[in-house]
C-alpha cells in the first residue's frame, strides 16, 4: 500500500514532489483563511461604527471592504480548485502503483480468495478514501497551526468563563477540552464499527463470488445457497444500521451543542460589552477553525472506519502474497 508508491523510484516525482506541492498549496489556502478571518474583524467593526453613528463611514470604505473580500475569495477558489484537481491525479498514481505491484504477482495471487476484489475494488477505495482523509488531515493540522496563535491572542480579550471565572487564554483550553472530550466519546461509542465494516466486506465478497461462479456453473448459486449467503449480508447490515443509529445520535448531538460552546464561553464578555462586533466575529471564526481542526476524528469518523476496514483487508491480502511467494519460486 505504501512501499509501492513512496519507495519506488518510478513514482518518486509524484510521491515526494507531489506531496510537497500539495502541502505548500494547502498551507497557502490556510493563510487565505487567516486573511478572511482578519477581514471579518475589520468589516464588522466598520458595520458597527456605521450603525452606531449614521454617516460616520463613506461609500468608498464600504465597497472597498467588499472588494477586498472578493479578491481574497477569488484567489481562494482558484487555489482550492487547482489543489483538488492535482490531488486527484496524485491519488490515482498511488492507486496505479498499488495496482501494478499486485498485478506483477498476479499468477500466484489469482487463486487467493477475493484476489480480484482486492486488486480492483479495494485499491480504488483505498485511494479515494486516502484523498478525502489525507487532505482533510493536512488541512486540519495547518489550520490548527495558523489559527491557534490567533485564538491564543484573541483570548486575552475574554474577561471570564461562566462558572469558572478568569482563565488565561480561555478559549484555547475550551476548544481543546471540548474536542478531546468529543473524540474520546465517539471513539468509545463507535468502537464496534471497524470490525463490522470489515466483516461486511467479507460476507459481501462471499455472496458476490457465488453469484459470479453461478454465471458459468449451473451447480453454483443455487437458490438455497444464495439465500443463505444473502441472509448473512442482511444480518451484518442490520447490525451495522443498529450500531450507526446510536453512534449518529451521539455524533450529531455533540456537533449541534458545539455551535453553542463559543457563545457560552463568550457570554460574560458579551454581557459586559468588553469587545466589539468585529472582534466577536474574529473570535467566533477562529474558535470554529481551531475546534474543527481538533475535531478531525469526530467529523471523519465514518470515513476513518471505512479506511481501517480497507487497510485490514489489504494487509491480509499482502500477507497472503508473501506466503505465496516461496511456492511460486
Amino acid at each position: 500500500m505504501f512501499k509501492s508508491f513512496f519507495f519506488a523510484r518510478r513514482w518518486w516525482a509524484w510521491s515526494v514532489l507531489g506531496s510537497a506541492v500539495i502541502l505548500l498549496a494547502t498551507a497557502y489556502r490556510v493563510q487565505l483563511d487567516v486573511q478572511i478571518n482578519e477581514w471579518f474583524g475589520s468589516f464588522y467593526d466598520l458595520i458597527q461604527e456605521a450603525l452606531g453613528k449614521p454617516g460616520s463611514i463613506t461609500a468608498e470604505q464600504f465597497w472597498g471592504q467588499l472588494s477586498t473580500f472578493a479578491r481574497i475569495a477569488m484567489i481562494y477558489v482558484t487555489t482550492a480548485v487547482l489543489v483538488d484537481f492535482f490531488s486527484k491525479h496524485y491519488i490515482f498514481r498511488w492507486r496505479q502503483a498499488m495496482n501494478e505491484h499486485y498485478m506483477a504477482a498476479w499468477p500466484r495471487l489469482r487463486h487467493i480468495e477475493g484476489a480480484a476484489q482486492r486488486v480492483q475494488e479495494d485499491t480504488m477505495r483505498f485511494a479515494r478514501t486516502m484523498e478525502d482523509l489525507g487532505l482533510s488531515f493536512m488541512r486540519s493540522l495547518m489550520t490548527l497551526a495558523a489559527f491557534l496563535p490567533v485564538l491564543w491572542a484573541l483570548s486575552d480579550k475574554i474577561t471570564e468563563l461562566p462558572l469558572i471565572g478568569t482563565v488565561p487564554h480561555a478559549l484555547v483550553w475550551v476548544a481543546l477540552a471540548w474536542s478531546l472530550g468529543g473524540t474520546l466519546l465517539l471513539a468509545c461509542v463507535g468502537v464496534k464499527l471497524p470490525g463490522l465494516e470489515f466483516h461486511n466486506q467479507r460476507v459481501e465478497a462471499a455472496y458476490r463470488k457465488e453469484l459470479v461462479l453461478g454465471e458459468d456453473d449451473p451447480a453454483r448459486a443455487a437458490p438455497p445457497t444464495a439465500a443463505e449467503l444473502f441472509a448473512a449480508v442482511r444480518r451484518n447490515y442490520f447490525r451495522l444500521f443498529f450500531h450507526y443509529l446510536y453512534f449518529d445520535v451521539v455524533k450529531w448531538s455533540y456537533l449541534q451543542v458545539s455551535v453553542l460552546v463559543p457563545l457560552i464561553a463568550l457570554g460574560p464578555t458579551l454581557i459586559a460589552g468588553a469587545i466589539t462586533l468585529g472582534v466577536m466575529q474574529q473570535i467566533a471564526r477562529a474558535f470554529d477553525k481551531v475546534l474543527e481542526s481538533f475535531q478531525f476524528l469526530v467529523l471523519n469518523w465514518s470515513t476513518v472506519v471505512e479506511q481501517i476496514s480497507i487497510y485490514k483487508r489489504l494487509r491480509a491480502f499482502e500477507r497472503q502474497m508473501q506466503e505465496a511467494a516461496p511456492a511460486s519460486a
